[in-house]
């Protein structure tokens, strides 16, 4: 069977072992033949291809970023995007199609599919928010990355008397920011799904100083949004421009800046900040993430082989599952309530929550 391959939207930790896995379980054990499509749906919008064997595969599993790099080009925003993209893959005699990529590359999956094209796709997103499975490979490598910054950050604050603004990834939901806040011991965090007051953050930070606490370490999603008195229940994030991507997304940046300087003017606490950015998604991937891509891979496919066409692979529990393409971009995944009572419970119960 000749097989399709693609890595859409932003690189993460552990793409190259999904890759690796797909190609050496479908040469093993089915005999496949793969090609790779560049540059995620550009590759197959543009005929950008490579082949992916044994050879190419060899010694890429602890390596970052992907063999068959990618971007978050939207082959419905071309004029018969969707068309080219089904007459290159026939042109290859390409059988069926993996797109290992978040919600904007299974949306785009979920569409070839509505047209005949046989696609399994695989959950990928650093921000753990893709609906459908519990975890994404790529998100635990990040939080790794984010605590040691944290921990970092601890020693300098405590030296120094400063409060520090730590900014991860996080543009829709807050996974990154829960999971090493509680894991860095956070004084504050902050995320997309509860809009936060400045006013309130700077109590906290004051309250804890009283109590003979000399710093403080605020950790903050990218995605964080400031409750306003026009919107508070929702609020409205911080953007760097208003340019979007061919996804519709917005730029989104300084939030970590805008809150440390408003910190500072209301406390009079000096403060800094630190943006990990990119740092998060580069370098190799964790033991965890090496092994849940794997599995993710064979998952994948596993079910082209199985003829289930139209899903994607799962973490459910412990078990590499399949689920509608429909399911995996019904909603972005939250942070559960439970998961941020646990972060609020660490804190003084005369703070105000957020």
């Amino acid at each position: 069977m000749k097989i399709g391959i693609l890595t859409g939207g932003g690189d993460c930790p552990g793409l190259n072992a999904v890759i690796r896995a797909v190609v050496r379980k479908g040469t093993f054990h089915y005999g496949d033949e793969f090609v790779g499509f560049l540059e995620g749906w550009r590759g197959v919008l543009e005929d950008m291809t490579m082949k992916v064997d044994l050879t190419s595969v060899g010694g890429i599993l602890p390596r970052g970023g992907t063999i068959l790099r990618t971007s978050r080009t939207n082959p419905g925003k071309h004029p018969d995007g969707l068309k080219r993209c089904i007459e290159n893959l026939s042109k290859h005699d390409v059988e069926a199609l993996i797109a290992i990529g978040g919600d904007d590359t299974q949306r785009i999956a979920t569409k070839l599919h509505e047209q005949g094209v046989k696609v399994v796709g695989v959950p990928k997103t650093i921000d753990n928010d893709l609906s459908g499975t519990d975890f994404c490979f790529g998100f635990d490598t990040a939080v790794n990355v984010a605590t040691t910054a944290i921990d970092r950050v601890h020693t300098t604050a405590e030296a120094h008397n400063r409060v520090m603004v730590v900014e991860v990834m996080g543009r829709d939901s807050g996974w990154i920011a829960v999971y090493s806040g509680i894991a860095g011991g956070a004084d504050v965090i902050l995320i997309p799904e509860r809009p936060f007051d400045i006013d309130e953050v700077s109590e906290i930070i004051r309250r804890r100083h009283q109590r003979g606490r000399y710093f403080s370490v605020v950790v903050v999603a990218e995605g964080a949004k400031l409750a306003t008195d026009v919107n508070p229940q929702h609020g409205a994030p911080v953007v760097t421009d208003m340019a979007r991507d061919e996804f519709g997304h917005v730029r989104l940046g300084g939030i970590g800046n805008v809150l440390a300087h408003e910190i500072e003017k209301r406390t009079g606490f000096e403060t800094r900040t630190v943006v990990l950015g990119h740092i998060q998604r580069g370098g190799t991937p964790s033991a965890f993430d090496r092994v849940l891509a794997t599995r993710y891979g064979i998952g994948a496919i596993d079910l082209v082989h199985a003829g289930d066409f139209g899903t994607m692979v799962a973490l459910r529990g412990t078990e590499i599952v399949a689920v509608p393409l429909s399911e995996a971009i019904l909603a972005t995944r939250m942070v559960s309530d439970d998961l941020i009572n646990v972060a609020l419970g660490l804190r003084d119960k005369t703070d105000k929550p957020q």
